[in-house]
C-alpha cells in the first residue's frame, strides 16, 4: 500500500462534519482484500471479516471528519454567511480559499472575506466568525442560488492540496485523515495474518462536532479494546523545549490524560514495552485541553480499555497542517505491534 498516495487521496477528499461521503469512497479502492466495508445513516464505516465469536473484539478506529462551515444565509450582494463545523481560531479563515460542495454536487470556490486593513479592518481587534462572510463573485443572491446553486445548508471545507517535502507532508485534514490511512494500513497488515482477537476498523462520523459517530461505532461493534488513530496537534514551534508534548520526529505520541480521558495505565505500559520491543520511540503527553473519540469509547458500554495513537501535527484546524511521513509510519507500526500482541488474557488484565 502506498502511503504517500494513500494520504494525498484522503485528505484530497471533501468532508466535513455530516459529510463524510466522499471520504468513504477515497477509501474504498484501499480496503484490504477480505474486508467487508459498510457504512451506517450516521456515514460511519465499518471495515470488518468473518470473525472467531470465541475470541475478543479490537476495534481501530480513526475520524473521517474535518473541520468545515456550513452556509447559513445568502445576502442580497451575493455573500454568504456561515456557521462553523468544529472548531477555527477566526485570524486563520480570514482571505483564505474555500471549497463550497452545491445543491447538484459541484465545487465552487469561494473566498472567506474579512474587512481590509484599507477600511479600518483590523483596528478592531481581532476577527470574529461572526463579521466574516463566503464571496464567490456573485453580485446577487438570485445569481448565487441559480447560477451556482448554493443554498443554505451546503457544506465548505478549506481549499488546500496535498504537497510533500521530503518526510514533511503538508495537507487540510490530516486530523484525522492520518488516522483514516492508519486504519487501512493496520488491517492490511493482518490481512494473511491469524490473531488472538477479531479486528475491526472504523471510520467514524462527527468527530469534530461533538464526537457523535463514536457512540454509535461503540454501541454497532462492543469492542473488547479500542485503539484510537488521531492528529495531536503538535506544540514544538510554539513553547519552550521542556514544555513540548508533542514534537515532528519524535514518533507516535501516548497521552496520559487530556479533556476527556485518562488513559488506563496498564494498557499505556502494555503498549510502552510493546514500542521497546518493536524499536519504536515514542512520546508522552499530558495534556491538559483537547479530547479524542477515546473520551466516549473508554466508558462506553461496560468500559472498555483505549488507547490513542497519535501522529504530531503541526497547525492541525487550519488550510495547511504539517507531518512526518517517519511518525505516521511508526504510528502504524506501533499499531500492528500492539494488535500482534493482544489476546483474551492480555485485554483480561486490563
Amino acid at each position: 500500500m502506498n502511503s504517500i498516495q494513500l494520504l494525498k487521496d484522503l485528505t484530497d477528499a471533501f468532508g466535513p462534519s455530516g459529510f463524510e461521503e466522499a471520504v468513504n469512497d477515497a477509501a474504498m479502492p484501499y480496503v484490504p482484500a477480505g474486508y467487508e466495508a459498510k457504512r451506517d445513516s450516521m456515514m460511519n464505516l465499518y471495515l470488518r471479516k468473518k470473525g472467531d465469536a470465541k475470541l475478543p473484539t479490537v476495534l481501530i478506529d480513526a475520524h473521517s471528519d474535518e473541520i468545515g462551515l456550513m452556509v447559513q444565509a445568502v445576502r442580497a450582494n451575493g455573500t454568504m454567511t456561515f456557521l462553523p463545523l468544529g472548531g477555527w481560531v477566526p485570524a486563520t479563515l480570514s482571505g483564505q480559499r474555500m471549497r463550497i460542495r452545491n445543491r447538484d454536487g459541484a465545487y465552487v470556490t469561494g473566498i472567506i472575506a474579512a474587512k481590509m486593513h484599507h477600511f479600518g479592518g483590523g483596528n478592531e481587534g481581532p476577527p470574529s466568525l461572526e463579521g466574516m462572510s463566503i464571496d464567490i463573485g456573485a453580485n446577487s443572491k438570485e445569481e448565487v442560488e441559480k447560477v451556482y446553486k448554493i443554498f443554505p445548508g451546503c457544506p465548505v471545507v478549506p481549499h488546500s492540496d496535498f504537497e510533500q517535502q521530503g518526510d514533511r507532508l503538508i495537507a487540510k485534514a490530516f486530523d484525522d485523515r492520518l488516522g483514516c490511512a492508519a486504519v487501512l494500513e493496520t488491517l492490511d497488515a493482518f490481512k494473511k495474518k491469524k490473531l488472538g482477537v477479531n479486528l475491526i476498523g472504523a471510520f467514524s462520523s462527527q468527530e469534530e462536532v461533538g464526537i457523535r459517530g463514536a457512540k454509535t461505532v461503540a454501541n454497532t461493534v462492543k469492542p473488547d479494546l479500542v485503539i484510537c488513530f488521531e492528529g495531536a496537534p503538535a506544540d514544538d514551534t510554539l513553547v519552550e523545549a521542556s514544555q513540548i508534548q508533542t514534537r515532528l520526529g519524535g514518533g507516535p505520541m501516548l497521552r496520559h490524560i487530556d479533556g476527556g480521558m485518562i488513559t488506563n495505565p496498564r494498557l499505556i505500559e502494555f503498549t510502552r514495552k510493546v514500542a521497546a520491543k518493536a524499536k519504536i520511540d515514542v512520546q508522552e503527553a499530558v495534556r491538559a485541553r483537547g479530547s479524542t473519540n477515546g473520551s466516549w469509547y473508554h466508558h462506553a458500554n461496560q468500559g472498555t480499555p483505549t488507547l490513542v495513537i497519535s501522529c504530531p501535527t503541526r497547525y492541525a484546524h487550519s488550510h495547511h497542517s504539517m507531518i512526518s511521513l517517519a511518525d505516521y509510519q511508526a504510528c502504524v507500526k506501533l499499531a500492528v505491534a500492539v494488535v500482534g500482541a493482544l489476546d483474551a488474557k492480555v485485554i483480561g488484565g486490563f
